[in-house]
This record gives structure tokens, C-alpha cells and sequence, in this order.
């Protein structure tokens, strides 16, 4: 892929950036050499090769997900500071 510095100063200005000259310049060449990288990544062979989100063995486990009784409300409402209108009331925030 080929990228010049008039791609630059366009992402720049897409995102609300102020380059320099020099700035937009070493960008390029940044970005060129990004660019470059992650062309020669795509000519590694990976077939075979299981993708994975990360290196660790590790597995969640979850717990599973059984319905079951809550509180009534009447025992909610005697552990609350205010309870009003069927919720809690608490101090305006701003």
C-alpha cells in the first residue's frame, strides 16, 4: 500500500490534528515503515495455526445462570436508609 503525505495531512485533519511540515513528513515515513511491517506479516504462512485472543491457558468459569427467589421488597425497604415510591432515594449528584 502506498501512502504519501497527502494521506497524512487528510487523516491529520479528519482527526482534528495540527501537523507541521516536518511533522507530516515523519508521519509519512512512520506510517510507510508501519505499513511496510505489516505487509511482510501477511506473507507469513499461518495455516495451521489455531488463532488465539491470548497466550495464558486461561479459562473462564462461569458459574451457571439459575434463576432463583430475591429479597422482598418489604425486607429491602427495612435495610434502606430512604426507600420511597418502590426505589431508593439518594442525594442529587451533579
Amino acid at each position: 500500500m502506498s501512502l504519501d503525505q497527502k494521506d497524512v495531512l487528510h487523516v491529520a485533519k479528519l482527526s482534528a490534528l495540527e501537523l507541521s511540515e516536518q511533522e507530516a513528513e515523519e508521519f509519512t515515513k512512520d506510517l510507510q515503515d508501519i505499513l511496510g511491517y505489516v505487509e511482510r506479516l501477511e506473507s507469513v504462512d499461518v495455516h495451521g495455526v489455531v488463532p488465539t485472543s491470548h497466550v495464558h491457558g486461561i479459562v473462564n468459569d462461569f458459574r451457571d445462570d439459575i434463576a432463583k427467589n430475591s429479597l422482598k421488597l418489604e425486607e429491602v425497604a427495612e435495610m434502606a436508609p430512604e426507600f420511597k415510591g418502590g426505589g431508593f432515594r439518594v442525594p442529587k449528584v451533579l
